[in-house]
């Protein structure tokens, strides 16, 4: 998983077949700070994010092939999650998907 930025949309006047009905994003993989990590993606989108929006994005193509119903589809990231907030003391990705590292256990509650 990637942590994006919208960065605008893909208009194509010819693309494969299995992206027919499916908005195509250019996504900015950020790191934590928010500045650009990587070169950007072409992702599929189904949840209708917006220009500018922290998402989340997925590697996994069998499941992007698997969204699109063709087996053939050069399919590969997808948008999976929009970032609402971050929480602050975490990394927009450990807040986006509720993974957050080892941390001590909190003290007891107090005896009464």
């Amino acid at each position: 998983m990637l942590l994006a930025r919208v960065e605008g949309n893909v208009t194509a006047t010819r693309k494969h077949p299995s992206f027919a009905g499916w908005r195509l994003l250019i996504c900015q993989p950020i790191a934590r700070d928010g500045e650009p990590e990587a070169a950007p993606l072409v992702a599929l989108d189904a949840l209708g994010a917006g220009l500018h929006q922290r998402v989340i994005l997925s590697s996994d193509g069998l499941a992007a092939r698997r969204a699109v119903g063709d087996d053939r589809s050069p399919a590969r990231w997808m948008i999976i999650g929009i970032v609402d907030e971050v929480t602050p003391g975490t990394t927009a990705l450990e807040d986006a998907t509720g993974s957050h590292p080892a941390r001590p256990p909190a003290p007891p509650p107090p005896l009464q």
